[in-house]
């Protein structure tokens, strides 16, 4: 048989092997110095934000998500400039248990503020795993049409870490929405948990979806969610549920005038509504108007705010109080064999606790 190396008329040919890369990328030490020429400083952050520029605005959320000490230096830099242009907008938490329809009332109410010429901001706290710190983050591919509207921006982040470290990331990023000029901020809650704690410190309005249909009504709601809300919405109010709703709307109502009267003098509304087809949308936003009015005219809005205000600060000095604490290196060292005597009973837990809260405090002197 004849070599098909040799013979040119062979339909036999052997290819050349794929030439393989270097295993080390000649162009890395480039890129990352490049990375590192890439950010900016905080005034210039801050005049891209003011200037509507979606990119830099995008880039300032990221430097405040961020773990790594050299990017909170300059986020709260950031934050601290931003902060004279955030007292003209509504802010609106918006939660539900999962499949209730939230993202599609939300894109509905969207597109709706903005054919009135509102700009609104979407930030959504995704579910994240405890075990993995990995979310979904689909937010934006669940809000298609509101994702590409020029007067909207969705901003979906990890709720991975403590309820504070959400609250506060959370409030720093309505703090450069509100900067960008956003009219409106709306925060969407996991619907699981208890963020929904976390987020009503950091909002104006706390609108509760709901759905019909499902068994009783009231069972299995907690009261202390109710007793939050500002307004009640059935939503999925269409086709053969519409009558589900409408006595969904009569039981939570009985149920609500069972509750004190808050301190805003507002008395929580209850409605039905469907997303899907816009209906009951434009009365949903209108009892957000009235709501925000009446706390104007009486004092509450501001009154709220700066209660706000105190939140995030105690809750600041508890997130850094507890970040020192789990990073100081002698408490890393003695983590793991303190944690091994709690399980094998030869300490107990509140003994255990003070050891390494004394070691702490004894790290703390020696620096003094």
């Amino acid at each position: 048989m004849s070599d098909p190396h040799k013979n040119k008329n062979s339909a036999l040919k052997v290819q050349k092997g794929i030439e393989q890369p270097a295993s080390f990328n000649p162009n890395a030490a480039d890129q990352f110095q490049k990375m590192k020429k890439e950010l900016l400083s905080a005034e210039e952050y801050v005049t891209g934000i003011r200037s509507g520029n979606r990119t830099i605005l995008s880039k300032a959320i990221t430097l405040v998500e961020s773990s790594l000490s050299t990017h909170q230096s300059i986020a709260q830099q950031i934050v601290e400039l931003c902060l004279p242009y955030t007292a003209n907008s509504i802010r609106i938490g918006i939660t539900g248990v999962p499949g209730v329809g939230k993202s599609t009332f939300i894109e509905s109410l969207g597109l709706y503020l903005s054919k009135q010429n509102k700009k609104l901001a979407v930030l959504a706290i995704d579910p994240s795993s405890q075990r993995t710190k990995g979310s979904i983050l689909g937010d934006k591919t669940r809000m298609e049409k509101l994702a590409v509207d020029q007067n909207a921006f969705i901003r979906p982040s990890p709720s991975a870490g403590s309820l504070g470290g959400v609250a506060r990331k959370t409030k720093e990023t309505i703090v450069l929405c509100e900067a960008a000029g956003f009219d409106i901020i709306i925060v969407e809650t996991v619907g699981v948990g208890q963020s929904e704690t976390a987020v009503h410190s950091m909002v104006d309005f706390f609108l509760l979806l709901m759905l019909a249909g499902a068994g009783d009504e009231l069972q299995g709601i907690k009261r202390g969610i109710m007793e939050m809300a500002d307004a009640i919405i059935i939503n999925k109010a269409d086709g053969d549920n519409i009558k589900n709703t409408e006595r969904a709307r009569r039981e939570y109502l009985n149920a609500l005038h069972l509750f004190p009267s808050s301190e805003s003098g507002w008395t929580p509304t209850v409605s039905t509504c469907s997303s899907l087809h816009n209906k009951g949308i434009e009365e949903a936003w209108e009892t957000i108007e009235t709501y925000h009015k009446s706390c104007l005219s009486n004092g509450y809005f501001h009154k709220r705010r700066k209660e706000q205000e105190l939140n995030i600060f105690f809750e600041t000095i508890n997130e850094k109080l507890k970040e020192n604490f789990y990073s100081n290196k002698n408490i890393k060292n003695q983590f793991e064999s303190i944690h091994k005597k709690i399980l094998s009973g030869k300490i107990s837990s509140y003994q255990a606790g003070k050891l390494l809260l004394d070691q702490y405090y004894l790290d703390l002197n020696k620096k003094d």
